[in-house]
């Protein structure tokens, strides 16, 4: 009886130890959110720049500020809505404002395991609408919006304006 009791603790610390292990729970360590990656340009420039000062808010939103007279910005990230088709943002440089409406479609996406689903979008090829009181004009880079870190449209801004190269 005595040589069964440390087998018999033995397999049950054993079973404890294979229980704890199995039930750690699995980290993400990925991007999870899909953004539109957008840089700030100069008007004729190729190098992006940062303007002195950005803030940037959904139209109808302007309590949900993703940007606020920030500073050295050189790529913005702007989340789309995945229940609808089309998402607008209010961009304010210098005081000076424009709107940017997006038009896209949106697919569900597998990041893994432990991370579980996202969405990404597909903008159209002509989805890109803005006014034109800062912004010269935009350009698409890369219409699928995806977690990868990579510049989707460029932002042109008039020349007159002060901008601060990084």
């Amino acid at each position: 009886m005595k040589k069964l009791a440390p087998r018999k603790v033995l397999i049950i610390i054993s079973g404890l130890i294979l229980i704890m292990i199995s039930c750690t729970p699995q980290s993400c360590f990925e991007e999870t959110e899909a953004f539109v990656k957008a840089s700030f340009y100069l008007t004729g420039g190729s190098k992006p720049l940062a303007p002195d000062s950005l803030t940037v808010f959904g139209v109808n939103m302007e309590t949900d500020t993703l940007y606020k007279k920030a500073t050295g910005v050189t790529i913005a990230k702007l989340p789309l809505n995945a229940g609808t088709h089309e998402c607008s943002f209010v961009l304010k440089i210098y005081g000076i404002t424009d709107t940017v409406t997006f038009r896209y479609t949106t697919y569900p996406y597998l990041v893994s395991k432990e991370c579980g689903f996202t969405f990404y979008h597909n903008l159209y090829s002509d989805s890109l609408f803005c006014t034109h009181h800062i912004i010269d004009t935009i350009q698409t880079r890369n219409n699928v919006i995806t977690t990868l870190n990579e510049e989707n449209i460029r932002i042109f801004c008039y020349a007159n304006l002060q901008f601060r190269a990084d």
